[in-house]
């Protein structure tokens, strides 16, 4: 079985967002390809991927180590985040399909059922499919790629806090929706600029331990770690 490089690339990516491997610490072609259960030419395509995306750096001596943003790299992302999503928003309100509104609804009903019982669990996972399905709306391959790795970083560096009112933030995912499903831009695109600011103010930087960092890969399991295969072919 040929595992492609795209699903390791996945799995590291996971558990660099995750913390499992922690910043700064080393990548091994070695370690990741039995932990993963792959040869290490998949590791190698899947660690040059993730230099690129700028979750992985190569350091003299050291090879492939996890990166280490700075502050000021983090806050980047999120003013950059800030500028995509009205876009990606004005342009699902142009582009948008009938498949895309009713997932988009669907997700703000459970959305607002959840906040009304109380249910608060789930509500994180519900906002990003409903900013994810939000992104694919927007018909732009492109658009949908920049924001999925900048949902990828942000999570990596940031703890984000539950809203003080969710009513209020599920509100105002239904009123995008509206004015999406309307066709009207600039109105799409306000409402996702006060949205992204609104939660913007939610994030916290993720303090790492550098004391701890030491022993880097070696926290991590060497055994066989699932990959997800869809799509490989046998």
């Amino acid at each position: 079985m040929r595992i492609p490089a795209h699903s390791v690339c996945t799995a590291v990516r996971d558990d660099i967002v995750s913390g499992v491997f922690e910043r700064g610490s080393r990548l091994t072609e070695e370690v990741l390809a039995r932990r993963y259960g792959v040869s290490r030419v998949p590791v190698r395509e899947a660690l040059r991927t993730l230099e690129s995306e700028g979750f992985v750096v190569t350091r003299r001596h050291a090879g492939a180590c996890v990166a280490e943003p700075t502050e000021q790299e983090a806050a980047d992302l999120l003013e950059i985040r800030m500028l995509l999503e009205p876009l990606g928003a004005a342009r699902a309100a142009q582009r948008r399909t009938e498949a895309h509104l009713k997932v988009l609804r669907g997700l703000v009903r459970l959305g607002q059922e959840r906040v009304r019982r109380g249910e608060g669990e789930d509500l994180r996972s519900l906002g990003g499919w409903f900013h994810e399905t939000l992104a694919q709306a927007s018909g732009s391959p492109a658009l949908i790629a920049l924001l999925t790795q900048l949902r990828h970083k942000i999570a990596w560096m940031y703890t984000v806090e539950r809203p003080v009112r969710p009513a209020d933030s599920w509100a105002e995912h239904g009123a995008i929706v509206d004015a999406v499903a309307r066709g009207d831009v600039e109105r799409a695109r306000l409402l996702a600029a006060r949205h992204a600011e609104q939660a913007t103010a939610a994030h916290r930087l993720r303090r790492t331990d550098r004391a701890a960092r030491g022993a880097g890969a070696a926290r991590v399991s060497t055994s066989q770690h699932a990959v997800n295969t869809a799509g490989v072919r046998h």
